[in-house]
């Protein structure tokens, strides 16, 4: 072999490796993408789960006649959300019962399905969906079904991050009538646009040289910003 056709086998050698470590960096790139993608579903999951264990310990330190008040309200709540979201076939229940002689609650989305009722727990109902409407009605509820009611806005960061684009709307309108039924602003802080289609007002908020700026979102439409 000449030394030139050991030069072109080397150069061969070398590309056919520099693709294969190409390949090899993009698979890993993705799985880590993934990976990131998994841990902040599952830290999401994590606080859904904490507020079911709130409201239980709530429930669980009430009166039994506030209990039974505040299991009716907060049923109502959700399951006004879950169908103003996904419709009629869907509701909240809330099973009391006692465990060792102190009373605990069980969480069920219910559903109509061909003649079939189907209950599940929210963290295990079709799609992310389901749970996170599930999660911010329950905020909702707790904040007004128990006493003394909390004065002040609701603030909720990434509301409903897993709920389909066609249901985002009707999630904003529950939104909506609930702080018009409860009497209080909600705040939402979000990176989806479809969210500030049916907000009153919206804010659009950035870093520039080293500090915040608060942009009302119609000077950005205006191209003013």
């Amino acid at each position: 072999m000449t030394r030139s056709e050991k030069l072109a086998c080397l150069r061969e050698a070398i590309a056919s490796a520099r693709s294969e470590w190409l390949k090899r960096e993009a698979k890993r790139e993705e799985l880590d993408r993934l990976r990131q993608q998994a841990h902040a579903r599952l830290e999401e999951l994590k606080k859904q789960l904490d507020l079911f264990d709130k409201v239980r310990v709530l429930l669980q330190t009430s009166s039994e006649y506030a209990r039974e008040q505040a299991k009716q309200q907060m049923e109502s709540l959700v399951t006004n959300a879950l169908q103003y979201v996904f419709g009629s076939a869907f509701r909240f229940e809330i099973e009391l019962s006692e465990h060792g002689g102190k009373p605990t609650a069980e969480f069920y989305v219910v559903t109509e399905w061909e003649g079939r009722t189907i209950r599940t727990k929210p963290q295990d109902a079709r799609g992310g969906g389901v749970v996170d409407i599930t999660s911010l009605a329950l905020r909702v509820a707790m904040i007004e079904t128990f006493r003394p009611r909390l004065d002040g806005p609701l603030i909720l960061d990434e509301p409903g991050k897993h709920v389909s684009a066609e249901y985002v709307m009707p999630m904003v309108e529950f939104l909506k009538s609930a702080g018009e039924m409860f009497d209080r602003q909600i705040i939402l802080v979000t990176h989806n646009p479809h969210l500030i289609e049916g907000a009153d007002q919206a804010f659009h908020v950035r870093l520039q040289s080293g500090k915040t700026e608060v942009i009302p979102i119609s000077r950005l439409d205006n191209g003013t910003g």
